[in-house]
This record gives structure tokens, C-alpha cells and sequence, in this order.
């Protein structure tokens, strides 16, 4: 489940917990390098990952 504080602006929705490099995604803060949601969801693409690049954050979505 992805939640989000709320939909104002993200200065008062930064998540220091959560850092987030992904500008392209809807939750991105885009003058810090955090993400906007209360938690989020890190799946896979593989079946047995073995390295970081195997993961992904589910929470993802696309800015539009």
C-alpha cells in the first residue's frame, strides 16, 4: 500500500527516512533528494536477486 501524508506541497511532506534520487516519480521532493510517502514498497524482478539492481521500489509512480 502506498500512502501519503497529503497532497500539498512536498517542503511539508519530506520523509527523512526515505531518501530518493528518482525525480521522474510523482513522490520525488524535488528540491531534496527524499520521498514523500509515509512508507513504501521494495519488490523484486527476479526470481533470486543477488544484488541491488535486482530490487525496485513498487511505490513508484510516474510524474504526469
Amino acid at each position: 500500500m502506498v500512502t501519503n501524508k497529503s497532497t500539498g506541497s512536498c517542503s511539508s511532506n519530506v520523509n527523512k527516512c526515505i531518501e530518493c534520487t528518482v525525480k521522474q516519480c510523482k513522490f520525488h521532493c524535488d528540491k531534496e533528494n527524499y520521498c514523500s510517502l509515509d512508507k513504501i514498497v521494495i519488490g523484486t524482478h527476479e526470481a533470486n536477486p543477488t544484488v541491488p539492481d535486482c530490487t525496485d521500489c513498487t511505490s513508484f509512480v510516474l510524474k504526469g
